[in-house]
């Protein structure tokens, strides 16, 4: 059992590790897998190809990874000018920048792990160059990628998809990990992300998978019990720095990751995915390591990790797991996932 605190080098705050209380009674809400049997091709999905979207423009009968720019954008070019601050103490600027929608494919019925090789290299493709074209862009800064899965993490529409937010400024997370990967490659000379990985993979208890040119593991300072990252072995800045056979380890590396996911439970493992890329505010960010943070919230079968006083209040994680233990679950079941594992004869 795991009773410390464990210094996370990337966010620069403490996380407490209690796996003693894990056990602990629960009488608080539970949640289930809502996941019911999907057809491959819904007609009321605004998602689906050939489909009318709430805005009222109809998807193309698409056959691969399919980008739009979103109806309901958090962030656009037609943001309005803010009302002038009542106080010197307030200010506001425009939501300038762009939103968009990635479907991962045309099926409603799929998830991103269980998309062929062949397609989630296809879709890493597509986000590289969505990467590319938006961070071009005036005024954007940055390029935030995420996907939320499953409905205990407000997820609206179950085709499988994700969405980018281009932005005139850097989000928070992204703002201090490249200031910590900056300030470790003056000292030292070296990324500090890779030195993680060396590290993890030297200790090897929290590796979860590790090919040629990447790896995948639960971080000693996990926040979330089974909180995964996916690295590639070489610094690069983003997505579309990985060389063609670095794509290609990486997305073997990240659908098996998933596939895990799913085996543990034999469910959709519900999480929050973001890719963490460099700005893209032509300022240089020596150091800056791109790579995948998979946050999945449960921590137990039906229960979840809820965010409360420590997290929300006082800004700092409280996991109630050991990221050993959960690194060493993982590890134990398939990597193929089990709604298309061949059936036992």
């Amino acid at each position: 059992m795991a009773w410390e605190q464990r210094w996370h080098p990337l966010r620069r705050e403490w996380v407490v590790i209690s796996s003693h209380r894990h056990h602990r009674p629960w009488l608080g809400e539970t949640v289930g897998d809502a996941r019911s049997a999907a057809a491959p091709y819904v007609d009321d999905c605004y998602l689906c190809p050939g489909n009318a979207r709430v805005s009222g423009k109809r998807n193309p009968t698409y056959a691969g990874v399919y980008a739009f720019d979103n109806d309901h954008p958090c962030v656009a070019p037609s943001a309005p000018e803010p009302e002038p601050p009542s106080h010197e103490m307030f200010r506001a600027t425009r939501a300038e920048g762009l939103s968009r929608v990635v479907c991962y494919t045309p099926r409603h019925d799929l998830s991103l792990a269980e998309l062929s090789h062949a397609e989630v290299v296809s879709l890493l493709d597509a986000l590289s160059e969505q990467y590319l074209e938006l961070g071009a862009m005036s005024p954007v800064n940055h390029v935030l990628m995420f996907e939320n899965r499953g409905e205990v993490v407000g997820v609206s529409n179950p085709h499988p998809h994700c969405q980018l937010y281009a932005t005139n400024f850097v989000f928070r997370t992204i703002e201090v990990e490249a200031a910590a990967a900056a300030e470790h490659h003056a000292a030292h000379g070296t990324a500090l992300l890779a030195d993680i990985a060396a590290a993890e993979e030297a200790d090897g208890r929290r590796v979860v998978t590790a090919r040629d040119q990447s790896l995948a593991f639960v971080p000693y300072f996990a926040r979330y019990p089974y909180e995964t990252y996916i690295v590639p072995r070489a610094t690069r800045a983003s997505v579309a720095d990985l060389t063609p056979a670095e794509r290609e380890d990486f997305a073997a590396t990240l659908r098996e990751t998933l596939t895990r996911m799913d085996n543990l439970w034999r469910m959709a493992f519900p999480y929050v995915m973001v890719l963490h890329q460099a700005p893209t505010d032509g300022l240089p960010h020596p150091g800056f390591h791109f790579h995948i943070q998979v946050h999945p919230p449960l921590r137990k079968p039906g229960l979840l990790k809820y965010l409360a006083g420590p997290e929300i209040g006082g800004g700092n994680f409280l996991n109630d797991t050991a990221p050993e233990e959960k690194a060493a679950e993982l590890r134990a079941v398939s990597g193929v996932h089990y709604r298309h594992a061949a059936p036992h004869a």
